[in-house]
């Protein structure tokens, strides 16, 4: 029997997928990474039996990044990444081991069926998938098809069926063009950030950002909020008088006029009018008419309008929106939520559709009389050969989704209920008067039919005061008539419903990609959300932006980056050729590039009107081991030490605290020592500042504090208070935190694992010597007398805190509370303290701590940490 393996995007995606096509009969067992399953059942195949395996990925399998070496920022040019630098694909998520997961599932398959999502970026995945596992899977006939693309826009049994039924081919054009996007926005993106932030970090110690970004498509976005911003603060208010009128009839309430003229902005010629309209005490009806207006129910909902909504009218932001309604989708409560279509095709099952929504209380009563009445066909819209508009496909309540999930499936809802609704209906009356020689009108609006604002009640008519019964030549009495100051007002900062408008107009960004600019730009602290979801730049996103004006202005407009994303369009549609786009927009941005490095002082002028000079920056923390000055620490993001008088920054960890550490020297540099600490359930570390930057063993990495120093004999190395490898990750070992006591701890110099012990301990150290058992350190423990939890009132005991029974019960684990994930400046090295005794092959069964420990994690207990088992990992270099 053969077999056909079938892909899909997201793991809940294949589940509900091979449910529908296996008619609920299929098995399920998970794959070798963990994070997929494999759901497998028998069926026909393009007229044969077959065993069907339907697994997925979990987005792109994988990712583009320069090789190695051009990775390193001190010692790369950013120029040569326009066109030197070479790229590779690497695994997006290494630790999920997508490649082999597939090339296992795909191993003896026949055929392969894609059901990446229905876009460009599903394309491209498709072919990720293709690379992975054609080398694996059975070889056909030359002139068999063994690659087939499932199309389909929602997870509905019709739908999938007809998908099945109808298969085509992947897009070559489509996934080319998003690699086209990849390669530009990191060439370009990349090349910009890394010179910006290199050049501005060095200099200015408040920028409170730790990365000075550039993107394609980003910067543009930023743009725009600058430009907001910038039109706010030129805004010179301007006076202007209103004439106003207040007249009554009999017993009738008065009715407040509008003045025909709108507003004057000369004093002198407002007067003038004010005194022609005084000459008479009575108005007079010139006209009354009454007009029928419509309005227009919405059309179908594509991606741009359910993001402005969800921003406006939900207070949702966008990135936000997308992840919740791509939760909606993989469930199958609504269509596919990327497109940018807003037409309904001619066999859309419109009635099916809305008898869904016939038993839901909210809407039910709507929905019923649309059913009896008949639908009305939805506006035409712009058919973008994508997907069909955004729409629901099944019931639901809000005890399903959770309240966010409700509130977004609840709009799309009642949106697709108006789009087939009846337009609504009103009367519009307007009343023209004359008071002396000035003209005035007041209108009011009545409703006849409320047609879709049934359902959609915000963009209902208001409720008014009926307009009071007259005709042409009937006079009302004056009640008051007077000048009113008023001022122009400045615009308000952009919302986020507004930016999105303007991306969709200047083509920056697509559907998918316009939630991930407006985040990036917040992220990186270019601007804030304010009340109402506006948008305010920062000092550096102002700076930047106007010193992109200053130097080259196209660098922020959208004009340049519209056009590339209409190149890549033609990619997409097999009409330009990838790499000559690829090649001609990377010869432009080169250019830029190096006219922007030429050219930065111009924005460097900018950022020192804004911005402290490091120098001046910061408060003294710790002395320099170079000249024994103290260095000054600068809080804002990325922190680091700087030593003003040797002209030089040092690095530190990110996203905790630092402290002073008993004004304790490095024995290799003389540099004070400072304490990392991520908070008081967290976990803390000492670190040589410039060991952190300049490692001084070859098996040590940039980032690594004391607590992976390799250095044979200083206090503070891994040498002196390593205790025992980490008992969840590969890599790491326990290290005994000096600080933490009289709540002692040691804490995985790799993973937050920390194990807390001996509580209100006087004292507690690592000893020279190690377990027979388990070949952990042993540690060395002094109670006083009044709170010794150790047997028959003994103060001092040494033993394993793994193995000793006398310890059993003062060891306790936990995981460190961590402020963000922690900043590392190397990549995991296998432990090495270097404090080996020379033991190799496995250790003795360890006694019931260790095992205990183990058992909690599900892992197996290991040897001791060292590579290799000698003394002194890295002590040749030191001697």
């Amino acid at each position: 029997m053969r077999t056909v393996l079938m892909v899909a995007e997201k793991p809940s995606l294949a589940q509900s997928i091979a449910k529908i096509l296996s008619k609920g009969n299929c098995s399920s067992r998970k794959g070798l990474n963990g994070a997929c399953s494999v759901h497998e059942y028998t069926g026909n195949f393009q007229g044969q039996n077959v065993r069907f395996k339907m697994t997925s990925v979990c987005g792109h399998v994988m990712t583009l990044d320069f090789i190695g070496k051009y990775n390193n920022w001190d010692k790369v040019d950013p120029a040569e990444l326009f066109s030197k630098a070479p790229t590779e694909k690497k695994e997006a998520t290494p630790k999920l081991n997508m490649v082999k997961y597939l090339q296992v599932e795909a191993r003896g398959c026949d055929y392969v069926v894609l059901w990446l999502d229905c876009d460009k970026e599903g394309e491209n995945i498709c072919f990720e998938v293709l690379d992975a596992i054609q080398p694996v899977m059975n070889k056909g006939s030359v002139r068999e098809r063994t690659v087939y693309r499932a199309k389909f826009s929602s997870i509905t049994d019709t739908d999938i069926w007809n998908a099945m039924n109808h298969l085509g081919e992947p897009n070559r054009n489509e996934a080319l063009s998003v690699d086209a996007r990849q390669e530009l926005d990191l060439r370009i993106g990349c090349a910009f950030t890394r010179f910006q932030t290199k050049y501005f970090q060095g200099k200015y110690g408040n920028l409170d950002s730790s990365l000075i970004s550039f993107g394609p498509c980003q910067t543009p976005t930023l743009g725009f909020c600058v430009e907001r911003h910038d039109k706010i603060q030129s805004f010179k208010p301007e006076t202007y008088w209103v004439l106003q009128a207040k007249v009554f009839k009999g017993k009738d309430s008065p009715l407040t006029l509008d003045w025909n003229r709108v507003r004057v902005f000369d004093r002198e010629v407002s007067q003038m009018f004010l005194n022609l309209a005084k000459t008479s005490r009575e108005a007079k009806v010139e006209s009354v008419s009454k007009k029928e207006k419509t309005k227009q129910r919405p059309q179908a909902l594509n991606t741009v309008e359910m993001l402005r909504v969800a921003s406006s009218a939900l207070g949702m932001g966008p990135q936000h929106a997308m992840q919740i309604a791509e939760r909606l989708y993989t469930q199958g409560y609504i269509s596919y939520p990327r497109t940018e279509t807003t037409h309904y095709p001619e066999n859309f099952d419109l009635k099916g559709t809305l008898k869904q929504q016939s038993n839901n209380g909210f809407w039910a009563e709507e929905v019923k009389g649309l059913l009896s009445s008949g639908l009305n066909r939805p506006r035409k819209g712009n058919d973008a050969g994508d997907h069909p508009p955004i729409t629901p496909m099944r019931a639901a309540s809000e005890a399903e989704l959770g309240t966010d999930g409700w509130r977004l499936y609840e709009y799309i809802t009642r949106h697709f209920i108006a789009t087939v609704s009846q337009d609504c209906k009103y009367l519009q009356t307007t009343i023209e008067f004359s008071v002396g020689a000035e003209s005035f009108s007041c209108s009011g609006k009545t409703l006849i039919s409320p047609g879709y604002t049934a359902v959609m009640p915000w963009q209902g008519i208001p409720l008014e005061e009926a307009m009071p019964a007259c005709e042409h030549g009937d006079t009302f009495t004056v009640d008051e008539i007077k000048l009113v100051e008023k001022q122009t007002n400045p615009p308000d900062y952009l919302t986020e419903a507004e930016l999105i408008t303007l991306m969709e107009k200047h083509g920056i960004g697509t559907d998918a990609s316009i939630p991930v600019h407006i985040n990036n730009i917040c992220q990186r602290n270019y601007v804030t959300v304010e009340t109402g979801r506006k948008l305010k730049p920062t000092n550096l996103g102002i700076v930047l932006v106007h010193g992109y004006y200053k130097i080259d202005a196209e660098l922020v407009l959208p004009t340049i980056r519209s056009a590339v994303e209409k190149q890549l369009n033609l990619i997409a549609l097999g009409k330009a050729n990838y790499q000559q786009v690829l090649q001609h927009t990377l010869d432009i941005f080169k250019r830029k590039f190096h006219y922007f490095v030429d050219s930065i002082t111009s924005m460097d002028e900018l950022m020192e009107v804004s911005f402290s000079p490091i120098a001046a920056t910061g408060k003294p923390m710790s002395r320099c081991g170079k000249c024994h000055r103290f260095m000054k620490y600068i809080q804002a993001k990325p922190s680091r030490l700087h030593c003003s008088h040797c002209d030089e920054t040092y690095s530190l960890p990110q996203n905790g605290a630092i402290k002073l550490y008993k004004e304790l020297h490095c024995p290799l540099d003389d540099f004070e020592l400072v304490l990392w600490t991520s908070g008081a359930r967290g976990k803390s570390y000492p670190l040589c500042p410039y060991c952190f930057g300049n490692p001084p063993f070859r098996d040590m990495k940039k980032g690594m504090g004391c607590n992976e120093c390799t250095h044979p004999s200083c206090q503070h190395s891994l040498n002196s208070l390593g205790i025992g490898q980490c008992v969840e990750c590969d890599s790491g070992v326990l290290v005994l935190d000096p600080t933490s006591g009289p709540k002692w701890r040691m804490a995985c110099n790799k993973c937050n694992v920390v194990v807390h012990f001996f509580e209100h301990a006087h004292r507690v150290q690592v000893a020279p010597e190690s377990c027979n058992a388990c070949d952990a350190s042993l540690v060395a423990v002094d109670f006083n007398k009044t709170r010794t939890p150790l047997p028959a009132g003994e103060t001092q005991h040494t033993g394993c805190v793994f193995c000793d029974p006398v310890f059993q019960d003062l060891v306790e684990l936990k995981h460190a509370t961590m402020r963000h994930a922690m900043h590392r400046g190397g990549g995991a090295r296998r432990g090495g303290r270097g404090r080996g005794r020379g033991r190799r092959g496995n250790p003795k069964k360890p006694k019931d701590k260790m095992a205990a420990l183990a058992a909690y994690f599900g892992v197996s207990p290991r040897a001791p940490w060292s590579v290799d088992g000698s003394r002194g990992a890295g002590l040749e270099q030191f001697t």
